[in-house]
């Protein structure tokens, strides 16, 4: 069994929309950024593990999309996974390659996501978030939702003496109704408020603007998003992630490999979990999975320097500070309205912009946030760099069972 584990290399292209640019030209371009980043060469890789959602859905390649994207660029001959863990697919490959090296199998892995989610056809692109939903159950459950949401529309409406019109169809994806409905029980059970939601997105969009790699880089008042259009209350557009394209890498190393090849910006994986949701019962799958990683690096809540969490809405971040311990429940959103989870606050979350802000490409946004965590660790973030920057933490949750995410990994990094 291998000893301390360590993330070497990373690399990462700009996320937005390009219709011109293909899952194989993003899979080179982050696989060369990141044997560039440590000085490997494609040689140095024994196996890896590639993360995608959507290559089947868009363009047919449902199957050897790792195969595929590889091989077009030079790396082959080498065991290769394919990883679809809905939103948590990127970091699901990472728990991948540290899988492998922690049981001694290999020395050198490569994690991979990438994802092309713009089209035109902009209902087709929602629709295929039902992909991470249990389709049978979930279409009534979102049916049902979205009439709710929309005789609340025409309530308010009607009291205000105005026509509201349905949505058009294709308007949101699946998985903002369902974060809107966890948003209005949080402030129905806690009186959390819309203000401290357009508090986090305005944070998340502000950190945005120091980061050349982000999707959205304008900043954005608090004002500004409690303003902007209901996407599903209270829910507004700049609350919530939007769609896009991107790639992410990380290069994983065993401690023998990385005493033949030194590095003094190696960063050590404290610990690396992947949890499973519950169809029946309550949504404890952060809870769980945040049990495990405190137990298997040694550390707490006190102990983390910076975060990146999965904010595909606001509300994800109060649900994942809630869940994974760090204050009690229902007071997520006090964090940010205190000014807590700012730069320079307590515990920074999301300096890279989050998903609202970042993006996200889903089967990038997972080794995304690893990118980001290794360069503030690194001390290499620029602007947006942390003051304290030693232990860093990643949540990332994908697709939904029952009342809650159906996968969920969480990485500890240490500045080694």
């Amino acid at each position: 069994m291998s000893d301390d584990i360590y993330i070497i290399g990373i690399g990462m292209v700009k996320f937005g929309k390009f219709l011109d640019r293909s899952i194989k030209a993003m899979t080179g371009t982050v696989m060369e950024a990141a044997l560039k980043d440590c000085g490997l060469t494609r040689e140095d890789i024994e196996a890896a593990w590639f993360s995608n959602t959507a290559w089947g859905i868009y363009s047919f390649q449902h199957s050897i999309r790792g195969q595929v994207a590889f091989t077009a660029n030079g790396i082959q001959a080498i065991p290769i996974t394919n990883v679809e863990n809905a939103c948590a697919s990127g970091s699901t490959a990472l728990h991948g390659a540290w899988t492998a090296i922690k049981a001694g199998l290999y020395d050198c892995c490569l994690a991979v996501g990438a994802e092309k989610l713009y089209d035109e056809d902009r209902a087709k692109v929602m629709g295929s978030f039902m992909a991470g939903t249990d389709v049978e159950v979930m279409t009534r459950s979102v049916d049902a939702l979205r009439e709710q949401e929309q005789k609340r529309r025409e309530q308010e409406a009607k009291e205000k003496g105005v026509q509201v019109q349905e949505e058009k169809t294709g308007g949101h994806s699946a998985f903002m109704d369902f974060y809107a409905a966890g948003a209005r029980g949080h402030m129905q059970r806690y009186g959390s408020t819309q203000r401290q939601l357009a508090c986090i997105a305005a944070k998340n969009h502000n950190n945005s603007t120091m980061n050349p790699l982000a999707q959205y880089t304008f900043p954005q008042t608090v004002d500004q998003v409690m303003n902007d259009r209901i996407v599903s209350f209270p829910l507004t557009r700049a609350m919530c992630a939007p769609i896009g394209d991107g790639a992410a890498a990380a290069i994983v190393v065993s401690e023998a490999f990385l005493k033949k090849h030194p590095s003094t910006r190696a960063v050590k994986i404290r610990a690396s979990v992947l949890e499973g949701g519950r169809r029946f019962g309550s949504n404890d799958v952060a809870e769980r999975a945040a049990k495990r990683a405190w137990a298997v690096s040694g550390l707490g809540p006190g102990d983390v320097n910076v975060m990146e969490v999965h904010d595909a809405t606001a509300f994800g971040e109060i649900s994942a500070m809630e869940g994974l311990g760090f204050c009690k429940p229902g007071e997520g959103g006090l964090l940010a309205e205190r000014g807590d989870t700012a730069l320079t606050g307590k515990i920074p979350v999301n300096p890279s912009g989050g998903l609202i802000s970042r993006g996200h490409p889903v089967g990038a946004s997972g080794l995304a946030q690893i990118f980001e965590l290794v360069t503030q660790l690194r001390g290499e973030a620029g602007q947006r760099q942390v003051p304290k920057h030693h232990i860093a933490m990643t949540e990332n949750g994908g697709g939904t069972v029952g009342s809650g995410e159906a996968a969920m990994t969480i990485h500890i990094l240490e500045k080694a």
